[in-house]
């Protein structure tokens, strides 16, 4: 094993830590939500790389998770044999934060902001949530393709600073271990851990698997899938209640709240794609950031390729959230791809009509509702009409103003509303 080596947190990350260590989170539960997820996109991401290089997977069966919890250690790993890191990428992706949204959120934290758990779930502190109730984490990683003597050990008790070892790691794949803080033993319980996962995770594609329970000792141990690991968009929507909606929307969003309205449709033809879209009940933090990360996940024959605002929805819509399934792309495709790829553009051009047609309907029929939604999006609503020239009309239809009748600032009027009662001889509006 290399010399240890001894690094120091950048000062956002060290912020992080202390904000998870120090806080008093009513629900620190998301914890295993994070890691699950992270676990999730490292599956998704090894899977789509070995469709170009299926010598990446090492014969292995079944890519799936692992949630084990050893009592008498303290302690709970979540492990999956997914794409795994470099040394190199374990020091980008844990030592730093990339994203300057994220940064600029944490510096405007006040105490009261930072426990609540919405807000925490609104920009996905990953990782380092696992510090909300461990007081060390180790993780143990291999890239799939490398090198068997080319594993990572990174190790931190949350004080500013982590170690990193190159090691042998035996399987490809990531392994966070926690050792759990003595106040948050009740984490140690298998049966809370399942609870977990199933209002959380249960919709993730990839099999999660815990130790079956069983009454009779043995030296064998068995799994058992603890989460339903479907595509949920790929259901019947005959079949499927508002509140599994709502539970998906949450698992794929990590939003604490019900979304507004969501559009689920299966389209065969020409075309042969299924769309879930959703619209959120409240406007994400980061709705101004220019470099925010796109809201609909971009699926190829449920293999999941990437997530992307782009291409698949305009910047006006950008608050859009969902997945997107196509069997009419190829799973190599790549963002470059997808500019000006004819499938794509068909696919948006739809996703936007169905939108603005919900949006009308919702203004008609649920006036309350459209108000909400006015709040939280309206701003952003407006640029459409520059945007967007095809929808242009339709897009100005939505749009809401303050005129010498409302309340305060109160953005309620339509267009058409206040021509209809502008006065025989008037001309202009100001």
């Amino acid at each position: 094993m290399a010399t240890k080596q001894t690094h120091a947190f950048q000062t956002e990350v060290s912020q992080l830590l202390h904000l998870m260590i120090h806080s008093l989170y009513s629900n620190k539960e998301i914890f295993l939500r994070e890691l699950v997820s992270n676990a999730s996109d490292a599956v998704d991401k090894l899977k789509f790389e070995s469709l170009s290089n299926d010598a990446l997977v090492e014969g292995k069966e079944e890519l799936q998770i692992h949630v084990q919890v050893n009592k008498d250690a303290g302690t709970i790993t979540i492990s999956d044999n997914g794409i795994g890191m470099t040394q190199d990428e374990v020091m980008e992706n844990i030592g730093t934060i990339a994203n300057s949204g994220t940064k600029k959120f944490l510096q405007s934290l006040d105490e009261k902001q930072a426990e609540d758990s919405n807000l925490i779930g609104q920009f996905g502190v990953g990782f380092y949530s696992a510090f909300i109730v461990a007081d060390e984490v180790t993780l143990t990683t291999r890239k799939a393709g490398d090198d068997k003597t080319d594993g990572t050990v990174w190790s931190s008790a949350g004080k500013g600073e982590y170690s990193l070892e190159t090691t042998t790691v035996e399987d490809f794949g990531t392994s966070v271990t926690l050792h759990i803080k003595d106040d948050e033993k009740e984490f140690l319980d298998d049966y809370r851990l399942r609870n977990i996962i199933s209002k959380y995770s249960d919709h993730i594609t990839v099999p999660i698997l815990m130790v079956k329970a069983s009454e009779e000792a043995s030296d064998e141990i068995e799994y058992e899938t603890v989460n339903k690991a479907n595509a949920f968009w790929t259901q019947d929507k005959k079949d499927l209640k508002q509140e599994d909606y709502d539970e998906f929307y949450k698992s794929l969003t990590y939003d604490f709240e019900a979304p507004l309205t969501q559009l689920h449709n299966r389209v065969e033809g020409n075309l042969d794609y299924t769309s879930l879209l959703f619209i959120p009940s409240k406007a994400p933090f980061d709705m101004w950031e220019p470099k925010r990360k796109g809201g609909i996940k971009l699926y190829a024959k449920r293999v999941f390729i990437m997530e992307d605002n782009e291409n698949l929805m305009p910047m006006y819509l950008r608050f859009i959230k969902g997945v997107i399934d196509t069997a009419d792309l190829s799973l190599n495709v790549s963002r470059e791809i997808l500019q000006g790829n004819k499938v794509v553009d068909t696919i948006r051009k739809a996703s936007v009509s169905r939108i603005l047609k919900e949006l009308e309907k919702m203004a008609k029929n649920k006036p309350e509702k459209y108000a909400t939604f006015w709040k939280e999006f309206g701003m952003v609503m407006k640029e459409g009409v520059v945007e967007d020239f095809s929808n242009k009309d339709k897009i100005a239809g939505l749009l809401r103003f303050a005129t010498t009748q409302s309340e305060g600032e109160d953005q309620s009027v339509s267009l058409a509303d206040y021509i209809e009662r502008m006065g025989k001889d008037q001309k202009d509006i100001y």
